[in-house]
């Protein structure tokens, strides 16, 4: 068990706290105050999912909380559409509080903003990635970082399994340190996942490519009952079972892990069920003329897998009625167009239905339980897709192991 910010001491202290305020922007026309030309939120889900441990410091006597996080992929250096400056005004709207910010995350500025800001005030600092060091776990950058505060927490699944200098060597100059209230859920949740699962436990793996979950689904593979694939990823595993697929995306260079993959559940005896029919048409757009074919009809010709059909979907809703510990990571078709939606909102509507823990991880997974009305339903939305994937693929993440144990 890591020590988390309820075992910390924050009365009358100034409180460093990684948050994952990752957001999508749309680009705003006019520019902004201070001419960066900042975008307008696109999704505060990140935010909110961080309030709750920022009012917890605030309430325990925090002498101010200053924010940190990065922001899209600058490549080391200033990019005005990927700055936080429009974030820390949504923050500050959905505190209703103000919320400073500071236009560097390190040396005068920095200082500047954290001195300024009243006893039980809030700071945001500038986008960590805006420098180079941040990516590179750089020693002098995550000390410039820790002398701003006294005590440190890391709220940030979402980038806790990435070795960067705000998540990991930061701990080294701020020893007094602990997981925000989302880490703890999420390590709660997902650790249950890994070690002790209510059962029968079905992990549910969609999206688009084998390559991004084959270390997860191999740790996967002797700790569920029942492992159920869908999404483009799927077709794979069926070329690699000489089953037509058309124009259907497949990862040639992956077909003898996916090959691996089914001898290895077969040996356990595990239910590893893929596609039975699925929708096909000529390209992933709307108004594109589909078809719904079984796995075997070599009608797929030129067209393209989309979907996954109604009877793959009955399966598979029928495979999680009993199930006691459900994890989702990825669609199961091109959700975002309604013709090739029907087979990941039905496998939505299934996991709101299960009476057990429920864990839904991954941006494309959570958009689908929103689409479909169901997100107040399942019992845990991971906020780190990358991350929960790598803790679910049994590995050690950086940004967690470097917080000190209770």
């Amino acid at each position: 068990m890591k020590k988390t910010i309820r075992d910390l001491n924050l009365k009358g202290r100034r409180v460093f706290i990684r948050v994952d305020f990752n957001v999508p922007l749309v680009p705003r026309s006019s520019e902004s105050e201070g001419g960066i030309k900042g975008g307008e939120i696109g999704d505060d889900t990140r935010i909110k999912a961080s309030l709750p441990t920022i009012k917890y410091a605030l309430s325990a006597g925090a002498a101010a909380v200053i924010l940190a996080s990065h922001l899209g992929r600058p490549k080391g250096k200033p990019v005005a559409e990927m700055s936080l400056r429009p974030v820390a005004q949504r923050t500050g709207d959905l505190l209703g509080q103000d919320v400073a910010f500071a236009a560097d995350c390190v040396g005068a500025a920095a200082a500047q903003a954290v001195k300024a800001v009243p006893r039980g005030g809030i700071v945001l600092l500038e986008n960590l990635r805006f420098h180079p060091e941040e990516e590179k776990n750089d020693e002098h950058f995550a000390e410039q970082l820790a002398s701003l505060a006294e005590v440190y927490v890391n709220d940030a699944f979402g980038a806790a399994h990435r070795a960067h200098a705000s998540v990991d060597a930061i701990v080294r100059f701020l020893p007094e340190a602990g997981a925000g209230l989302l880490m703890e859920d999420e390590l709660r949740y997902l650790g249950e996942a890994v070690g002790n699962p209510a059962r029968p436990y079905v992990a549910i793996l969609g999206g688009a490519k084998v390559s991004d979950k084959i270390e997860v689904i191999e740790n996967l593979i002797p700790r569920v009952d029942r492992l159920l694939i869908g999404g483009a990823m799927a077709y794979t595993f069926l070329k690699t079972q000489g089953r037509p697929v058309g124009r259907s995306l497949v990862e040639d260079d992956k077909q003898s892990a996916a090959h691996d993959i089914l001898e290895r559940a077969k040996l356990r005896g595990l239910a590893l069920l893929l596609p039975v029919d699925h929708v096909v048409a000529p390209q992933a757009k709307t108004g594109s003329p589909t078809e719904t074919l079984g796995v075997d009809d070599p009608k797929i010709d030129d067209r393209m897998g989309l979907d996954i059909g109604p009877r793959t979907a009955k399966t598979y809703s029928d495979a999680l009625h009993d199930a006691r510990t459900v994890v989702w990571n990825g669609p199961m078709g091109v959700f975002e167009i309604d013709a090739f939606a029907k087979g990941t909102m039905a496998i939505a509507q299934a996991v709101a239905n299960v009476k057990g823990t429920t864990i839904v991880g991954g941006g494309d997974s959570i958009a689908a339980v929103k689409k479909a009305g169901v997100a107040d339903r399942i019992t845990h939305i991971s906020t780190g897709g990358g991350a929960s994937l790598e803790f679910l693929g049994g590995r050690t993440l950086p940004g967690v192991a470097a917080l000190p144990d209770k």
